[in-house]
């Protein structure tokens, strides 16, 4: 707002300004507020300027922010509690520390100011005395349970679940290729046989190539035999049969 006029007199005022109704001022409410509770209000104030009017109830505030303004650091968090023990100000959406995606401030609504879809809602008009005002802020700041979050006006991000790996299933299938592990003439040259000419490969049946096992007996005949040489047999099996 550029001016205002009463009887015929221009007022002008040259920037923004942050409005306040005479009755708020006036109030127990306002009256029981600590320094660090008005600042809180001024500074929120500062950032609906910096929103231009608008945003009132998506207002980003920070701790950092605070603190610039010149609020203790230790004085913030009572500060704001008490605030909104008073029925100035409602958190729409809590805040969170960390990195990246997972940081995010706290939002604010001005309850003696407009949102864009709701007109002014002034829950400070609630105190009645100043002894319950005071009561109520002194509370508020010893008080160190989170201040509540709005269930009627949120403004929050949508939620991202974290993306865990799809437990993946390995099925182990068998091949129409069965390998047959087999005892040839040839593998008895670790035990003295005498190695002999590998026969031909048996043919193919139903996918698995036929694989030639020596007969057990005759395993048996050439191991008999060889250690019948070295004395350690008296007579072979086919000799006894």
């Amino acid at each position: 707002m550029s001016g205002l006029s009463r009887k015929g007199k221009k007022t002008a005022i040259g920037g923004q300004f942050a409005p306040r109704l005479i009755e708020m001022l006036e109030s127990p409410a306002y009256r029981a507020l600590s320094l660090s509770g008005h600042r809180v209000l001024a500074r929120i104030e500062v950032e609906i300027g910096h929103h231009g009017g608008n945003d009132n109830g998506k207002l980003p505030v920070t701790f950092d922010h605070f603190h610039q303004y010149g609020i203790h650091r230790h004085s913030i968090a009572p500060a704001v509690r008490e605030t909104v023990a008073l029925g100035f100000v409602e958190v729409t959406q809590k805040g969170r520390s960390g990195n990246g995606e997972y940081r995010r401030p706290s939002l604010y609504r001005l309850t003696y100011r407009p949102t864009d879809s709701l007109g002014a809602t002034d829950e400070w008009k609630k105190i009645a005395t100043t002894d319950e005002a005071e009561r109520i802020a002194n509370d508020a700041r010893k008080n160190k349970r989170p201040v509540p979050v709005s269930a009627s006006f949120q403004c929050r991000k949508p939620h991202h679940k974290s993306k865990s790996p799809v437990p993946e299933t390995i099925t182990t299938s068998l091949s129409a290729e069965t390998i047959t592990t087999s005892i040839s003439r040839e593998d008895s040259t670790d035990v003295g046989g005498t190695p002999s000419a590998r026969p031909p490969k048996g043919q193919a049946r139903d996918g698995v190539v036929a694989s030639t096992v020596e007969p057990i007996g005759v395993i048996s005949d050439a191991l008999a035999r060889n250690l019948k040489k070295k004395g350690l047999f008296a007579h072979s099996p086919r000799s006894a049969a």
